[in-house]
């Protein structure tokens, strides 16, 4: 019979999983729109930076001023970081189904995620993720980001656990493949 090894650990990412994705291509055109901004211009501008401020390499004023402020508008830059914020939502029932899981099992829960860093700061205390997420290994605070294998290892690490012992949810299938 083959030994099964006990589950400790469960990993979870945020954007996709437990809230919609806070600050992505789709919400950013959101954004054009909202705003009346050039979508090609603000997109090629969002793909050539946004790894950086998903990396936590590039604040978000650096990322916001490059991507939108490069010009002149009739916004202000706080209208604009309001506009992000607002684009994240939770999924009520998934956070539920963490939060019973660890529970029931008694699970240490890890957030391995791709956020900038000032995203994903209000998105952990506007939605109270640290009520029950044990630990964040976000892009923005360990510097890389999925799907590099790096930021998996600096997660097993931290939680000083095997793979074997991780559940992982995930919601890009490729970053579960790399695991």
């Amino acid at each position: 019979m083959k030994n099964i090894l006990p589950i400790t650990t469960h990993f979870v990412d945020v954007g996709g999983v437990l809230l919609n994705n806070g600050w992505d291509h789709l919400a950013s055109n959101r954004a054009a729109k909202h705003f009346a901004i050039k979508w090609t211009e603000m997109e090629m501008r969002h793909n050539l930076t946004f790894e950086l401020h998903e990396e936590g390499k590039l604040m978000f004023e650096n990322y916001r001023d490059l991507v939108t402020f490069y010009e002149k508008r009739n916004f202000t830059r706080s209208h604009f970081r309001s506009f992000v914020c607002d684009q994240s939502r939770p999924f009520p029932a998934m956070i539920e189904l963490v939060k019973m899981i660890k529970r029931q099992n008694g699970l240490k829960v890890v957030v391995v995620s791709n956020e900038s860093r000032e995203i994903n700061s209000y998105r952990i205390k506007e939605f109270k993720l640290g009520a029950f997420v044990d630990f964040f290994v976000s892009s923005c605070f360990v510097g890389l980001s999925k799907p590099d294998t790096k930021i998996l290892r600096f997660a097993l690490d931290l939680a000083q656990v095997q793979p074997g012992h991780v559940i992982y949810l995930e919601n890009t299938p490729m970053f579960v493949e790399i695991s």
